[in-house]
């Protein structure tokens, strides 16, 4: 009868958690370019303001939810800034909390002149690619290749600007083109159409954190049951375990906000007295068990639960 019970349960909530089988959050994004290395167009440039202008319309139309770097970070973070390091704005990317920002678009211009006395040949080329900046996962890259334009002689560094210019935004379009359908197909396999909005659910997998804190082995153990049925549910692992404390390395293209549902859910489907908290920026649930003195558990006939 226990197991009938339970087995019953575990189909029902199955149902209910998995009737969108993949429930991600449709990423938002914010491209960014690193222009640490001295020989790229540094962040001030026109040039620079153009292809970073035609990375995010090429994502945008893609249906992607872009936002505009200096108006989110507005507030908390220093304006104007060039030579950033990846480091730097891979942290900006990091601590921006509203909107929270799923994976940014890296971006560099590379852009060199030879003067051949009768002319100078500009050669230019353009790399981006995409990073899951809470886990720091390698979505996928891409490189522009080299093109030569000709510019007058003796043409100094502005002019070599103003010739590189004219075609960034053709180069940025060829870049974002590419990124985006890289990212397009990780999250819905390519079959969003231009013009409707991406639904809340697609095949992007999430790496989360899940931390079990004052549960005991066997409570643990029948939590796991609910785990591997939520929606999007890929694989997971434990990076630590003890009696009363357990840590899970949980892949699922379910969004933040239905897994937090869901282990609230769990819990009372469990009789277990706990609760939920979530930190965006190491993408950590941690789940701590409340003691109530002289609270019980549930149990079948038999004395067990």
């Amino acid at each position: 009868m226990k197991y009938l019970l339970n087995s019953l349960t575990l189909f029902a909530l199955a149902i209910g958690l998995s009737f969108s089988v993949l429930a991600a959050d449709n990423p938002n994004l914010l491209v960014m370019g690193e222009d640490a290395d001295k020989d790229t167009i540094p962040r001030d440039s026109r040039v620079f303001k153009r292809v970073l202008g035609a990375l995010a319309n090429q994502m945008h139309e893609q249906n992607f939810n872009v936002f505009d770097e200096t108006t989110i970070t507005l507030d908390n973070f220093a304006q104007g800034r060039i030579r950033r390091t990846d480091a730097e704005i891979i942290d900006v990317a990091r601590s921006v909390k509203r909107p929270p920002i799923d994976i940014t678009v890296i971006f560099s211009i590379y852009a060199s002149a030879k003067d051949k006395g009768y002319t100078t040949k500009v050669n230019t080329r353009i790399e981006g690619r995409l990073l899951n900046v809470k886990t720091g996962q390698k979505l996928g890259n891409f490189e522009v290749a080299a093109r030569n334009y000709s510019a007058p002689a003796n043409c100094n560094r502005e002019c070599v600007l103003g010739v590189v210019g004219d075609k960034s935004r053709m180069l940025g379009n060829d870049l974002g083109a590419v990124l985006a359908e890289k990212l397009a197909w990780m999250v819905d396999g390519g079959q969003q159409l231009t013009g409707q909005n991406r639904a809340g659910t697609n095949k992007m997998m999430t790496n989360y954190n899940l931390v079990f804190s004052g549960f005991t082995d066997r409570e643990f153990s029948e939590m796991e049951e609910y785990l591997v049925i939520f929606s999007g549910y890929h694989s997971h692992r434990p990076t630590e375990a003890s009696k009363t404390h357990t840590e899970v390395w949980y892949s699922s293209a379910i969004g933040s906000a239905k897994l937090n549902r869901n282990l609230k859910r769990m819990l009372a489907e469990l009789n277990l007295s706990g609760y939920p908290s979530f930190d965006q920026n190491t993408q950590t649930f941690t789940v701590k068990k409340v003691s109530l003195r002289g609270k019980t558990r549930k149990a079948d006939n038999d004395g067990s639960w």
